[in-house]
């Protein structure tokens, strides 16, 4: 089975069939491919993975998300547009999870742990000189479900990758 260029399914050159994998409670898509690049918690090798379309690196072990800081923009933004149902009620910030640190796969610096200061009162970790943020395993899905605005706006119309980077 072979990547779509730029989608989120598979095709079989043998008996050409299109394969559209599931996406995870959070939205990836695993797509398979692996890269030199180790999980910055779990050390385990990164799969390449989609979520709304956006490529970004994803743990198969530990199932964190590891994207650049414009995907993680878009991915957010499609996300809580594409959004469907009630919101979930909104929890405190974990303190345990910002105590801890990790290090940066690529440049192999601490990372910085916070708060994330949009919806959905995830803790993230991102490093400004590489322009990454790690998400772990629930923080897209907490992200997606917060309330808010601009949460479900997608439901009504057909709202898109090219929307938001018109939007932009």
């Amino acid at each position: 089975m072979t990547v779509m260029s730029g989608s989120e399914y598979f095709f079989c050159e043998y008996c050409g069939a299109y394969a559209f994998p599931s996406p995870s409670q959070d939205g990836v898509v695993t797509l398979g491919e692996t890269g030199d690049v180790g999980c910055p918690v779990c050390s385990t090798e990164l799969m390449t993975a989609s979520v709304t379309e956006v490529r970004v690196l994803h743990c198969p072990e530990c199932r964190g998300v590891l994207a650049g800081q414009d995907a993680f923009s878009t991915m957010v933004k499609l996300l809580r547009a594409r959004a469907s149902g009630e919101p979930e009620p909104v929890r405190p910030v974990n303190q345990e999870a910002s105590q801890r640190e990790i290090t940066c796969p690529y440049c192999g610096r601490a990372m910085d742990t916070h708060p994330y200061y949009g919806p959905g009162n995830a803790v993230v970790d991102n490093c400004p000189r590489c322009a990454v943020i790690w998400l772990d395993h629930g923080e897209l899905a907490d992200i997606r479900d917060a309330p808010g605005r601009d949460r479900g706006r997608a439901q009504s119309e057909d709202y898109s990758l090219i929307d938001l980077i018109l939007e932009q």
